[in-house]
């Protein structure tokens, strides 16, 4: 299937006209990459104690063409090994520059929510062997929307503001399933300033989440869809309301500072995530790294914090009202949401090549939530053309 996609794609490029297309740039980015944990009943971001070299390997290439008159587009294919590399459209969007500092981007865009959130794919980018994944699991990547981009000089500082209207219409993850996800009225802001090593980063964004949980199951043969019916059918239909994800007010605000003054590099990110009037948990993580820089070698740490306390407020006024057989998938419906976890990540990158990296990384998840503690060892090579 990828290689049909990558071929039908040069073929598609062969075939234009000269006039329009030599202008047009192609790049690319791949990483092959392997692990598994260090555990027999272990698992842990995809890993298990088997060692696997699809999880986390992938290859992309990114086309860009210059339409003159400051019009250009750009199209970004992608293949993931854990989706048998099956080729999709990861961007797809047209840029117009207004002046030298301005530019307005419009069609399927990444989703501006982190630090690296355009290099999230690009492991080559950053010295991790992949990015904080408590931080950057929100469950969607992209948007179809506009994003306005304002460059300025503040005195000393880089200034870097971008605006975001647009919506979502695809997939997420929800207690381990996948599950149908709709945010509309994606509405937000992202700032960046830089001056010598420092720089700090700000984004806030609102939207409307919507969220099918209905087909994910509670008990054997009894769904989230059946309890919603059990409680309607109960008079109950406000506790419903409450536990919905249907057109709810949701928020996102991230923080982000980072000092590299070439030799010594520090990065921290801290993310809150809220959907309003529903079962969905607030999200309030963070993340902080600390590496060295030795010529080629560079050896970091990185630590990870998740804390997402469950809404028991939602049904703590039903307590005496709920029949036991509907007060208990309520209480672990809710408490599925929970989640306080601590991860340490030591690891090393080594640029071999000027267009290559190899990483590896031992990363230990402390999960309170469950009792259980987690690791996996992860190695591949990280590489741009």
């Amino acid at each position: 299937m990828m290689r049909k996609s990558l071929l039908a794609l040069s073929l598609a490029i062969a075939v234009i006209p000269a006039t329009a297309y030599s202008d047009t740039t192609i790049n690319g980015f791949a990483s092959i990459k392997a692990g598994m944990t260090t555990g027999s009943d272990e698992q842990l971001y995809g890993y298990d104690d088997t060692l696997d070299f699809k999880n986390e390997s992938l290859i992309a290439l990114q086309v860009k063409s210059d339409l003159g008159d400051r019009l250009s587009v750009t199209a970004q294919l992608l293949g993931r090994g854990r989706d048998d590399f099956d080729v999709g459209f990861e961007w797809a969007f047209i840029s117009y520059q207004l002046s030298d500092n301005m530019t307005i981007n419009a069609g399927r865009l990444r989703t501006p929510f982190y630090k690296y959130s355009d290099f999230k794919d690009v492991g080559y980018a950053y010295d991790w062997l992949r990015v904080p994944q408590g931080v950057y699991g929100l469950g969607f990547d992209t948007i179809e929307g506009v994003t306005f981009y304002r460059t300025a000089q503040l005195g000393s500082v880089d200034s870097t503001l971008q605006l975001i209207l647009g919506s979502y219409d695809g997939e997420t993850s929800l207690s381990g399933n996948q599950v149908s996800a709709q945010v509309d009225d994606i509405a937000g802001i992202t700032w960046e300033l830089t001056k010598d090593a420092f720089s700090a980063r700000f984004a806030y964004l609102t939207g409307k989440t919507s969220v099918d949980a209905t087909p994910v199951a509670l008990a054997p043969g009894f769904t989230v869809g059946n309890l919603y019916q059990a409680l309607g059918a109960n008079g109950l239909t406000p506790l419903v309301m409450a536990l919905d994800i249907d057109d709810e007010s949701s928020n996102f605000t991230g923080v982000g500072l980072t000092y590299d003054n070439s030799n010594w590099i520090a990065v921290a990110e801290y993310t809150r995530v809220e959907v309003e009037d529903s079962f969905v948990a607030t999200q309030k993580n963070w993340y902080v790294s600390l590496g060295k820089r030795f010529d080629s070698l560079t050896p970091y740490v990185l630590y990870e914090r998740e804390n997402n306390d469950a809404r028991v407020s939602i049904y703590q006024p039903y307590t005496g009202v709920l029949p036991p057989q509907l007060l208990m998938p309520v209480q672990g419906l809710v408490a599925s949401q929970e989640r306080e976890a601590s991860t340490w990540n030591l690891g090393i990158r080594y640029d071999f090549h000027p267009s290559a990296a190899f990483k590896a990384q031992f990363s230990s998840e402390d999960n309170k939530t469950s009792g259980q503690r987690n690791g996996v060892f992860a190695f591949g090579v990280d590489l741009v053309f």
